[in-house]
């Protein structure tokens, strides 16, 4: 304990000397009812200051507490704004299952679920959603899965000869590959009739 007290007066020294020596100083001059008194004050002071730290420490947390369920909350409902935006769509596809319900028209039934998927990309297309480019462009890894690869005398080796299921990026970031057919070439017996033997 002395050690400690020691290691404090001398550290407190080095902070500012002057101050130091004359509050010994005037230790020196003080009754012991002065001191005591002094001693006092010196111990509120410590307890405003601790309970202040407490309570700052406590502010701290709730900020901490408060910012992590802010963050929570904002993943939770960060897509409100484009599940909104579909809603309409979803409407128009009952719409349309009713009516094919009531009626028999199988045309105005395509025509109304055309309109509703060209509304639905051009919704998605506002929000930064593209397709990944797939007819007739060669095969790539980075937007491309390939299922299979089929032998076609039309299109050049490793061209995507059909699209299985699209691909989308959203703001240029791949978010599903699209599913293709490769071309592999021409068929093999093609391949040995121009072997010339």
């Amino acid at each position: 304990m002395e050690e400690e007290k020691s290691k404090v007066i001398s550290e407190s020294d080095q902070e500012n000397p002057e101050e130091n020596r004359s509050i010994e100083a005037s230790l020196e001059k003080m009754t012991k009812e002065e001191v005591v008194e002094a001693f006092r004050e010196l111990k509120e002071k410590a307890d405003r200051d601790h309970d202040l730290y407490l309570r700052s420490m406590a502010e701290v947390d709730n900020i901490k507490k408060r910012a992590a369920r802010d963050k929570e909350e904002w993943i939770k409902y960060a897509n409100e704004n484009l599940v909104k935006s579909i809603l309409p769509f979803m409407d128009n596809l009952d719409k349309a299952v009713a009516h094919a319900r009531d009626e028999k028209s199988l045309d105005a039934l395509r025509e109304g679920v055309e309109l509703t998927l060209k509304g639905l990309k051009d919704s998605l297309g506002k929000s930064g959603v593209q397709e990944v480019h797939t007819s007739g462009a060669p095969f790539d890894p980075r937007y491309h899965e390939a299922v299979y690869e089929k032998e076609d005398d039309q299109a050049p080796v490793g061209t995507v000869i059909q699209e299985l299921q699209k691909g989308y990026t959203l703001n240029g970031r791949l978010i599903r590959p699209a599913m293709v057919v490769v071309s592999k070439g021409r068929p093999e017996a093609e391949k040995r009739e121009e072997i010339p033997r």
